[in-house]
């Protein structure tokens, strides 16, 4: 069986437990998605210019070679289909990882740690690794290049417990396009300016709430509409036919925070930008079947790296 063979009706979890609960399989499967072509060198990005061989696994032995490995014949470096992704030395066979992975694409409002250990029968600890790995492949790459058009809202919200001060989130979603969410220190002109200058084009009619700090930063963008939630107005159809709205913003909020209550429970403030980034990437990938979504991530984690020291450490918000 293949890839073009996963029906988009079909329970693509039951599908990869039965097809691809073999590690050959698996291994055979996630090459195809990352190496569509062909294998690449992680190493020096060889694609075949100079001769990539597949070294035979040599049985049991101590000196023997791994399954899977392949040579490069221009920096005469191994590899394997996990080199220079988050799947990268994890001890964690690779068909459960293809579990964890579709559960991730297929839940709209996540999964906990906790729900992963028990489904896929690894450690808690092993299972809360693996769920801030596939977090921090899901994070922007080929995205974060394009700039959002037309008409964007952009809305913040607040995350944390009542009895601390909260962390704010802002949100940036295209209407019928792409949404990028940001982890900010405070609401301020100057954060709420930067995070505006790093994704949405200054093209773009931007729609906001009427909080003041958007005001100065929005005057360099062609054009600034608000609505007035204070007085209970939430769409306003203005002149020109357009509509005034942050309704799109709110409804990728609304998930963020139903994920929160019902799943997750309590996020930290240095790994909240990983856990806001996977609601990112399913909302950005929501029109495509829960097969293709982990096609997509499987190729999304290209070049991307994650330590247990550096999950450890926090991250930088600014």
């Amino acid at each position: 069986m293949n890839t073009s063979q996963m029906k988009a009706d079909e329970s693509v979890l039951t599908e990869l437990a039965q097809a691809y609960g073999d590690e050959a399989k698996a291994r055979e499967l996630l090459e195809s998605w990352r190496w569509p072509n062909g294998p690449v060198c992680p190493h020096c990005s060889n694609a075949g210019e100079k001769t990539i061989s597949k070294l035979a696994a040599q049985g049991t032995s101590r000196r023997g070679v791994r399954k899977g490995v392949y040579f490069c014949g221009a920096c005469r470096q191994q590899f394997t289909v996990t080199v220079g992704t988050v799947l990268e030395r994890s001890h964690v066979p690779l068909s459960k990882w293809l579990m964890a992975l579709s559960l991730f694409c297929s839940s709209k409002k996540s999964l906990s740690a906790n729900q992963i250990h028990r489904m896929i029968g690894v450690t808690y600890k092993t299972a809360w690794f693996m769920c801030h790995r596939i977090r921090f492949g899901m994070t922007p790459q080929r995205w974060a290049e394009a700039k959002l058009k037309g008409t964007v809202e952009v809305d913040e919200t607040f995350v944390g417990p009542k009895t601390k001060s909260k962390t704010p989130v802002v949100a940036r979603v295209e209407r019928q396009g792409l949404a990028r969410v940001k982890v900010i220190a405070s609401v301020t002109q100057k954060n709420l300016g930067a995070a505006l200058c790093e994704c949405v084009s200054k093209e773009a009619v931007v729609n906001t709430d009427e909080h003041p700090s958007y005001k100065n930063p929005l005057k360099h963008w062609k054009a600034h509409q608000t609505v007035n939630h204070s007085r209970r107005e939430y769409q306003r159809r203005n002149p020109d036919g357009s509509k005034a709205s942050t309704n799109t913003a709110e409804s990728f909020f609304s998930l963020l925070k139903r994920a929160i209550i019902g799943a997750w429970h309590h996020i930290s403030r240095e790994h909240l930008p990983r856990y806001a980034n996977e609601f990112a990437f399913r909302w950005n990938t929501r029109h495509d079947p829960d097969g293709k979504r982990l096609e997509s991530l499987a190729r999304w984690f290209e070049g991307k790296r994650l330590t247990y020291r550096q999950v450890s450490q926090p991250l930088c918000v600014c």
